[in-house]
């Protein structure tokens, strides 16, 4: 299976100044297309503090100046992972437009009140399902999982308030690089990555600093 890839040209010259708000100007074309049912997708890679790695799909949910906000179980695999070693990486994978985009940075968590915020504004579902859930644990059968959604459906009915469970909030990833990906025909793919300049908050978790770009080989 082979495709050559044909894109507008991606030059240094269009790109924004800063990376999150090239990453919203590319967003909002993925959004605006139609062409993906989910543009807010993407693949989440954590790793043990031994390097282990492990990657699954998450939903985006914010993103600003600050970095990229999910929310997760903190007590699942992803959660424990990121507690011991808050190394992530952060994939957008485009291919109807033969875009990706590739953030590395670190995780910390979101404070709780912008957690309870956020999960206020969830389904009634997916609010039960946060708490029926034991993310990442064995689990006997499906039937015990809906056993655990029925129990709490009946205890917290459509329309009651539901508290944001203690142990499930949000992470904020702030960048340390971004990489936009677009691909052209015979693999001479544009790849430009934003990278932070040593000592301009890289690590502090304060989403600002200064920022420099590289081309990077296909």
């Amino acid at each position: 299976m082979r495709e050559q890839y044909r894109s507008e040209s991606f030059t240094e010259d269009s790109l924004a100044a800063d990376p999150m708000q090239q990453f919203a100007r590319w967003f909002r074309q993925v959004a605006a297309g139609g062409m993906l049912h989910e543009p807010n997708a993407m693949v989440v890679s954590t790793a043990t503090p031994e390097g282990v790695p492990s990657s699954r799909t998450v939903l985006l949910k914010m993103y600003d100046e600050r970095g990229f906000v999910f929310f997760t179980n903190y007590e699942s695999r992803k959660g424990r992972e990121l507690a011991a070693n808050p190394r992530v990486s952060l994939l957008f994978p485009w291919h109807p437009l033969a875009r990706q985009v590739i953030v590395t940075g670190t995780a910390a968590r979101v404070g709780r009140e912008e957690t309870a915020a956020y999960f206020r504004t969830r389904p009634h579902g997916s609010q039960l399902g946060a708490w029926a859930s034991a993310q990442s644990t064995v689990i006997g059968s499906r039937d015990e999982l809906v056993r655990r959604y029925e129990e709490l459906a009946a205890r917290y009915p459509e329309g009651e308030q539901i508290p944001a469970p203690p142990h499930w909030g949000g992470f904020r990833v702030v960048p340390r690089t971004i990489e936009f990906w677009q691909g052209h025909e015979n693999r001479l793919h544009d790849r430009l990555r934003y990278a932070r300049e040593a000592g301009a908050g890289a690590e502090s978790g304060d989403g600002h600093g200064a920022w420099r770009v590289e081309r990077l080989c296909p």
